[in-house]
Parts: structure tokens; C-alpha cells; sequence
């Protein structure tokens, strides 16, 4: 009998996937990603470490790319929002439809997660559970092993494919219990349980709002949303300016033609990439912004061009005091 792990390569979900395998059970696992993940998936984080649980286990592993349904959902998720942007249990929904596909399509009989109950506050209580098995269209079939036997049996367990004596009852926020089933098991330098995803950061969840109520989502524009210092100049033109090289050079990586590149003359400062429509009382705008957070007390030259390769002009702007930049910083 086969089941299918959602697997993100934490704690939990890594233990979750032991516990079955102790019973004999085959097991594939499915790991997603969206725009919004807080990780380098080659080098660390969720991906990375999805990969390596997987291979502790010896246990196939299938990634999937949420990222276009995810756009879709967010912008009117029917669970609505966590403390900030978070459509935590419409998120899991999405997750476990796409788990439901891929276990039709290899001939599994059920769904793993390694979910606890009571662990978040917005998708792990009872209610919340029912709501993501329900709408996943997949009542019965989802297995909580870490918490099974604080809630109903399940389908598998019922027809004894599970021996349900042999799951846990863990609940609640403290990570003892795991711990010491991760030391049973002998799994070691396992990630912390920080939080990845960047819509519940409150400055990214600020700018990703903004970036939904003037204009379209695109990938890019989220990917941009995640350098930089972002300024809101007009209902539909922003301005973008780089902390440091790396965040410069990946700005202009992100811009896209007819975006506007702002830099500063003769003195040391930042890349700006200006998006959206432009008139001289904006620009003029942008150009003090950048001012502001170049080298120099005094009036500050700044080129900016239409991109790919627009005429460069110049502008000399003075830096925008602080009291008026906090009008405009988003």
C-alpha cells in the first residue's frame, strides 16, 4: 500500500514520513514551492532540505511549482488572511489538492502530513483540519501520524492499512516531543521551525499589498518586492533604491523595458529602478529620494533613462528630508 508525504523538509514532516515507514507502508513525497518561500532551494531551505529527508529515507521525491495558482489565490483567498497576508489554510488547501492529483496519478491510497495539532494558530486546530480535508476533497484521507490519536481515525487506519496504535498524540507548540523522536531515530542537524514563508513579514506583507492594489502581480514584480527600499511616488508609479551592490545588481537583473533606471553622478549611491508611469513631478520625486540616500550634503546629480537603452538625462536633486520620505516609503 502506498501513501503520499507532503513533505517540507522539516521536523515534523521528516518524522511523520518514519512513523509510517516503520510500518511498512511505501511512501513518495511532494514538496512545493511558491514566490513567497524565504529560501535559496538549491543551496538551503525548504527545497534543500526536502531533498535531504527525502534521501535519509531513501524515498522518492516530486517538486512542484505552485507559483501561478498561488498568484490567483491570494488575491481573494475564501479563508482570508493571517496577521498580515498569510492565506495560511487556503494555502494548505491548494497544497493538498495538488497532493490528491499526484496520489490519482501514482495509485496511492492516502495523504501523509506531518501537521500537529494546536502547533499555528491560523491551520493546525481541529476546525481548520476539517476545512483542508473537505475543501481538498479529501475527507478521511489526510494522516496526521505525530497527531492521530488526539483526532478521528482515519479511512486507512479504519480498513487497517495503519495500525492506529501506533501513532502518536503530540500537540500543541512545544517541540520536546519531536525532539526526542527525532534523537530515536537518529536524525540530527535538522532546520529550526522558523516561519518561511515571506507573506507573514510584516514590511514584505506592506509592499505586497500595495503592489495588489495598484497594479497586476507578476512574478517579477514579486521578486522585486524582495530587494530594495520601495516608495510609493503616485497611484501608479513606484520607486525602487538598492542597499547595497548585491541588491543593485539583482534590481537591474528584475527591471523590465520601460522601467526608468535612476543613479547617482560623481558621488557614491544606489541604483533606483522607477516602474510605472512617470510624469516630471515623479521623477523629480525619485530623484530626491535617491539623493537622500547617496554620498554628499549638498545637491546630488542623478541620471536616469528609460530602459533597455532610452536617452539619459540629468536631474540635480536635493535629498529629501526624512519627515516628507516617510510620506512616501512603503
Amino acid at each position: 500500500m502506498k501513501a503520499v508525504a507532503l513533505l517540507s523538509g522539516g521536523l515534523d514532516s521528516t518524522l511523520a514520513i518514519g512513523v509510517i515507514l516503520e510500518q511498512g507502508l511505501e511512501v513518495e513525497t511532494v514538496n512545493f514551492f511558491t514566490p513567497f518561500c524565504q529560501c535559496n532551494r538549491k543551496k538551503s531551505g525548504c527545497g534543500y532540505e526536502a531533498k535531504r529527508a527525502a534521501d535519509r529515507f531513501g524515498v522518492k521525491l516530486k517538486i512542484f511549482n505552485l507559483s501561478i495558482e498561488y498568484m490567483e489565490m491570494i488575491k481573494n483567498p475564501k479563508y482570508g488572511y493571517g496577521r498580515n497576508l498569510n492565506p495560511c489554510i487556503d494555502c494548505r488547501i491548494l497544497m493538498h489538492k495538488k497532493a490528491k492529483e499526484y496520489m490519482v496519478e501514482i495509485g496511492a491510497s492516502f495523504v501523509i502530513t506531518g501537521e500537529v495539532l494546536g502547533q499555528r494558530p491560523m491551520s493546525q486546530y481541529r476546525r481548520a483540519l476539517k476545512i483542508i480535508e473537505k475543501e481538498s476533497g479529501l475527507e478521511g484521507l489526510v494522516l496526521r501520524p505525530l497527531s492521530a490519536n488526539l483526532l478521528p481515525p482515519t479511512v486507512p487506519e479504519e480498513m487497517g492499512i495503519v495500525d492506529r496504535e501506533k501513532l502518536l498524540n503530540i500537540s500543541g507548540r512545544s517541540r520536546k516531543p519531536q525532539m526526542a523522536l527525532a534523537r530515536d531515530y537518529k536524525i540530527g542537524n535538522y532546520p529550526c521551525p522558523a516561519g518561511g514563508c515571506l507573506l507573514t513579514d510584516p514590511g514584505f506583507a506592506r509592499r505586497m499589498k500595495d503592489l495588489m492594489t495598484h497594479s497586476e502581480i507578476t512574478l517579477n514584480d514579486i521578486e522585486l518586492l524582495k530587494v530594495g527600499r520601495h516608495f510609493r511616488l503616485s497611484s501608479s508609479a513606484k520607486i525602487v533604491a538598492g542597499r547595497n551592490k548585491e541588491e543593485n545588481e539583482r534590481m537591474i537583473k528584475l527591471s523590465k523595458p520601460g522601467d526608468l533606471c535612476f543613479e547617482p553622478q560623481e558621488v557614491k549611491g544606489p541604483i533606483g529602478i522607477g516602474r510605472g508611469d512617470f510624469d516630471q513631478i515623479t521623477i523629480t520625486l525619485a530623484s530626491q529620494i535617491m539623493a537622500r540616500y547617496s554620498d554628499g550634503n549638498a545637491e546630488v546629480g542623478i541620471a536616469y533613462q528609460r530602459l533597455p537603452d532610452g536617452e539619459k538625462s540629468l536631474l540635480r536633486a536635493k535629498s529629501m528630508k526624512d519627515s516628507e520620505l516617510r510620506n512616501f516609503r512603503i
